[in-house]
């Protein structure tokens, strides 16, 4: 198998959430835990950051590596999705594994994947934590990918955990309240291990109290003024910066040695230190073309509070999504002066255009219909004037091709 057979088999042969939605996740960990034991439990070997969170946690994730790293860490990192690139996923330094090791986890263990009935998300993980241990990484920082408490991740035992925020997003898995998802995220809080929350909300404050008293767990709120900047652009980076900041206070507190230099250097390179993409990126100064992965409400809300500091003569949006999400009040809350070019995603869960239009319309969202993102894309900077801003988004994926 070559690289690109290798992808092909990960793509179509196993489960993924991405592609195929809730048939995908799986009810418990059991096929993680069993693959682990296979390769010698690896996760045991490296320690680890974990992240959970509706919001924020890859760019918590990220910021955190590149402060690792500008400490002289050796420093793995696992997030998802990709947006370009499937090595985006699991990465050393800021460097992709490379294609090979790829090949090799896949042919040596494929009989494994198809035995377990394994999915995409549990085999990445499986490979990262293979990775990660064989590179004899310092420290890896570890995103989960839904929830928390069933999440394949959820096998390591950390240095600390992290919970970004809590939104409703996923309730189809997660549940239908804030309370319910903030105590599926409060699943990675681990015995007698620090758990940091980034965001301070009435809802979810009490929950967390009770599990980390519960498991005997030191609680830390985030800071809430930023001392610091970073280079990812966009106002709700501040948040997240706390976050991060708060958290390294911990590790210092157990004994790593990071300094006032390196968390200032590590905050202000985190996209040059980790390729991080798709954060209020900017892809073109003149005329402005901006892309963000925010997709959920409360994403979606920091993306258009980021809009109106803008100044410009005319928004162009380019809008897609996927069909479980609740669009209704998603598309409430976007600018009603934009023209609009609604597009679907070239996945199985893309909400289809008509059904999207038809959605945009009872909330004065006009626009026009296209057969797919890069043509959306095409018309919508055809018609863009120097003094426009063209911004892409409503689903990772929208972003994912227009990168």
């Amino acid at each position: 198998m070559n690289y690109q057979e290798t992808l092909d088999y990960l793509f179509t042969k196993l489960p993924m959430y991405q592609r195929d939605g809730a048939i995908a996740y799986k009810q418990d960990i059991g096929n993680i835990i069993k693959a682990a034991k296979y390769l010698n439990n690896p996760h045991k070997k490296f320690k680890s950051i974990h992240i959970a969170g509706t919001n924020g946690k890859g760019s918590v994730a990220h910021m955190l590596a590149s402060v690792l790293q500008e400490a002289g860490y050796n420093t793995g990192l696992y997030t998802s999705p990709h947006l370009k690139d499937f090595r985006e996923r699991v990465k050393i330094n800021g460097k992709m594994i490379t294609k090979q090791k790829v090949i090799d986890f896949v042919l040596e263990n494929k009989h494994l994947f198809e035995k377990l009935e394994m999915s995409f998300f549990e085999m990445t993980v499986a490979l990262a934590f293979d990775y990660f241990s064989k590179e004899e990484v310092d420290i890896a920082i570890i995103e989960t990918g839904l929830g928390g408490r069933l999440d394949s991740t959820n096998i390591i035992n950390p240095e600390l955990s992290i919970i970004t925020n809590i939104g409703l997003d996923h309730t189809n898995l997660l549940g239908n309240s804030i309370e319910e998802i903030a105590m599926e995220k409060a699943g990675i809080i681990k015995k007698e291990t620090a758990i940091i929350i980034g965001k301070e909300q009435a809802e979810t404050k009490s929950l967390f109290k009770k599990v980390s008293a519960k498991k005997n767990s030191p609680l830390y709120f985030a800071d809430k003024n930023p001392i610091l900047n970073t280079d990812l652009k966009g106002s709700y980076q501040e948040e997240n910066i706390c976050t991060t900041i708060t958290a390294i206070k911990q590790l210092k507190s157990l004994s790593w040695n990071i300094s006032d230099k390196n968390i200032k250097r590590g905050l202000g390179k985190v996209v040059k230190n980790t390729g991080i993409l798709g954060r209020w990126q900017t892809l073109s100064e003149t005329p402005k073309i901006i892309c963000d992965v925010g997709h959920n409400e409360d994403g979606i809300k920091e993306i258009v509070k980021q809009l109106n500091k803008l100044k410009y003569r005319k928004l162009h949006f380019v809008y897609g999504t996927v069909n479980d999400k609740d669009s209704d009040k998603i598309l409430s809350l976007l600018p009603k002066d934009a023209k609009y070019y609604f597009c679907k995603p070239n996945i199985q869960r893309g909400l289809s255009t008509d059904d999207l239009q038809r959605e945009a319309k009872k909330h004065q969202l006009l626009g026009d219909n296209f057969n797919s993102v890069s043509n959306a894309i095409y018309k919508a900077k055809e018609n863009q004037k120097e003094e426009d801003i063209l911004f892409i988004g409503g689903s990772t994926f929208v972003v994912a091709e227009a990168l």
